[in-house]
């Protein structure tokens, strides 16, 4: 008899290994590409049917997961999760070189290339550079004028995302969100 946890089941192709046949099944289909579960709706396939049931939601707008303290929904329970992270604070990833802290793995990665001296985003109007793609597309908007940001109350339009988000809450908190 072997131990519960014991990863018995190695992967031919690289060093993985997993405790269940069936994990090990999945994980050969992230090698060979192979994706039997297609889309109905559209042309996506997946290696995993729990990811073409979560992709589904998509096309169907269901969203069974709801947020007890806003109301947001979400077609991920995972989704849910993070986003509860909004409302409690907690910030579980920091950076090693500066006091800042995260609720998402993905932002602190972001927040990472601050700290680098590498800025391969130049702006081609002037000698602004970036280290994110993103910084660089906002900065553009300060020579354009442009405002993607549109209120969907009013009609007001912002450059950045957290003008339109601080408008709403400050000027249609009661319409939007009744007390």
């Amino acid at each position: 008899m072997t131990d519960k946890g014991e990863k018995r089941f190695k992967c031919g192709l690289c060093d993985d290994a997993f405790s269940q046949q069936g994990a090990l099944k999945r994980h050969i289909m992230s090698h060979t590409g192979e994706k039997p579960f297609k889309c109905d709706h559209c042309a996506a396939a997946f290696s995993r049917k729990d990811a073409l049931k979560c992709h589904v939601m998509m096309h169907t707008e269901e969203k069974p997961f709801v947020c007890d303290v806003c109301n947001t929904t979400f077609t991920q329970k995972f989704h849910l999760r993070r986003h509860m992270m909004t409302h409690t604070g907690e910030k579980p990833f920091n950076c090693s070189l500066c006091d800042a802290s995260f609720s998402q793995k993905g932002t602190l990665k972001c927040h990472m290339m601050t700290h680098t001296v590498e800025k391969p985003f130049k702006c081609d109007l002037c000698d602004a550079a970036f280290s994110l793609k993103n910084g660089l597309k906002r900065h553009r908007m300060t020579h354009t004028g442009g405002k993607p940001f549109q209120c969907d109350v009013c009609d007001s339009v912002f450059p950045k995302k957290w003008l339109l988000k601080n408008h709403v809450t400050t000027q249609h908190r009661r319409e939007t969100f009744p007390m």
